[in-house]
């Protein structure tokens, strides 16, 4: 009788675990309505460390669903060149992304649009595609990682030619609902 007391606890504590872990994972994330705010960076460097850049990305959105976000974003990047000036830009999007799953990891997919300034680039539009994953650590706080496909244009035509030479932006940082 007391081996099968001894071995019913550990199974009766992990059981309850398990189910406690399952309902505190249909909590986590947005639902209808709710807004979020996510801060993220990128950075890269020589490999003497001697040119550099860094950026910031602030995003601002509302879910119109429980998995679609809409929203504006914000970047500035700022690029350390030795031996010629130090150079920054900007850029403000829309986008829009369709978060996939309920639990504490969801995927997502999505498309950007906006314009891109400042002094590296010339004033133009800049579209793109993204996917990413965000991580919920707390019922409404997750990090994020994200690429995104840009592409620049100055017309629907230039857009088509454009597609083809775009660059990859990554970025990680972290977020919340509410």
């Amino acid at each position: 009788m007391n081996v099968f007391v001894n071995s019913s606890l550990p199974v009766l504590v992990g059981a309850s675990l398990l189910f406690a872990s399952a309902a505190m994972a249909q909590e986590v994330g947005p639902q209808t309505g709710d807004r979020e705010f996510s801060l993220s960076g990128t950075g890269s460097s020589s490999k003497d460390f001697d040119n550099g850049s860094f950026g910031v990305s602030g995003d601002y959105g509302w879910y119109l669903s429980d998995h679609t976000l809409v929203g504006i974003r914000q970047s500035v990047n700022f690029a350390d060149v030795e031996g010629d000036d130090n150079v920054w830009n900007g850029s403000t999007r829309g986008f829009a992304d369709y978060h996939f799953g309920r639990g504490a990891a969801r995927p997502f997919v999505g498309a950007s649009l906006g314009g891109i300034y400042g002094d590296a680039v010339k004033d133009t539009g800049i579209a793109g595609l993204e996917t990413g994953l965000k991580y919920y650590m707390l019922p409404t706080t997750f990090i994020q990682a994200r690429a995104e496909y840009q592409f620049l244009f100055d017309s629907s035509n230039s857009a088509e030619d454009n597609y083809d030479d775009g660059a990859w932006a990554y970025t990680f940082g972290m977020g919340i609902n509410f």
